[in-house]
């Protein structure tokens, strides 16, 4: 991994995020979304790619993470509230619009971001996650028909207990959560494989080689969590249902450029979710990286800054036009 850019702090929507940044202040703006459970370093395979090929590169520690503000009100974690918190670092860097590309809980943020802050939205990158039709049902009620009551979307809906079966042990944790993936993805996935608090409780150890991020790595996550916590990312999962109801009725028609970039051996969003997307995004290129589990940025670190960096300049006329 390259060296990663310090991080400065921005405040924001009332609270204060921690921002690292690369690359020309006249580059096309490039707004990098992370997931759970990580941080802006998520991107840091990314950054000098992007940023030596012209791009203004930004990436915060989301609300909840690192060292951005992390209020304990779950409410504060809803899709408007965070998205309040992306374009005030806009406002305040001077931005009017960026291209926002997310990875896992970003990837779930970047699309309804172009259709709620069309305005500050000129294009989107989706990683692993694709822009899905809106359930007819709550997400949360089909996950828990289909997979039980220990799915961990389920049971991280429990104030308190699902981060205190988290905080203390942040250096196993992140050996658990940071597997490579399986040699090919099973036709249904069996629901135990969705148990993840139950799978860690009795977790003992994971071999070096079958873990995907470096230990270095998992070192400094393991450090921001046990600072920070683990209740500002559990929160985003106990907006899920609010969040579901927010996009009623909303048009579902993405109109800015996108790009979808999926991962052959993601268990949890495979390249099947990406089928149909045609429908909902006007303006999309879609690619698969063979050989990648869920950790794309670490698993497939080239790979996925070529694709980025390919588009970025074969659509840079056309978003920074939008």
């Amino acid at each position: 991994m390259t060296d990663f850019p310090g991080a400065q702090r921005i405040k924001t929507n009332g609270i204060t995020l921690f921002v690292h940044e690369a690359g020309p202040k006249d580059g096309l703006p490039l707004l990098l979304l992370h997931g759970w459970p990580e941080l802006a370093r998520s991107w840091a395979n990314q950054f000098a790619p992007l940023a030596e090929a012209g791009f203004r590169v930004i990436a915060p520690d989301m609300r909840g993470f690192g060292g951005s503000s992390a209020p304990k009100d779950p409410s504060l974690y809803g899709i408007d509230t965070i998205l309040a918190d992306m374009t005030g670092l806009l406002d305040a860097l001077g931005i009017k619009k960026a291209v926002w590309a997310g990875h896992d809980w970003g990837g779930l943020l970047v699309w309804p971001a172009a259709l709620l802050v069309p305005d500050r939205v000129t294009g989107v990158i989706g990683v692993n996650t694709p822009h899905l039709p809106r359930p007819p049902i709550s997400p949360m009620e089909m996950l828990r028909k289909r997979y039980g009551d220990d799915h961990y979307f389920v049971r991280f809906q429990e104030l308190g207990a699902p981060e205190a079966a988290l905080q203390g042990r942040e250096e196993a944790f992140f050996k658990f959560i940071f597997a490579k993936p399986l040699k090919r993805i099973p036709k249904e996935l069996p629901a135990s494989a969705t148990h993840l608090l139950d799978r860690f409780a009795g977790f003992t150890g994971r071999a070096e080689a079958q873990i995907a991020v470096p230990a270095v790595e998992r070192a400094h996550y393991a450090r921001a969590y046990a600072k920070s916590g683990f209740h500002g990312g559990v929160n985003y999962y106990r907006n899920v249902t609010q969040n579901w109801q927010r996009m009623e009725g909303v048009d579902l028609t993405v109109h800015q450029p996108a790009l979808m970039i999926g991962a052959e051996l993601d268990p949890f969003l495979p390249p099947v979710f990406m089928e149909g997307m045609e429908s909902r995004v006007a303006d999309l290129e879609k690619h698969i990286i063979a050989d990648c589990g869920h950790w794309t940025q670490w698993e497939k670190p080239d790979e996925l800054s070529a694709l980025m960096v390919n588009w970025l300049k074969n659509r840079e006329m056309d978003l920074r036009k939008g």
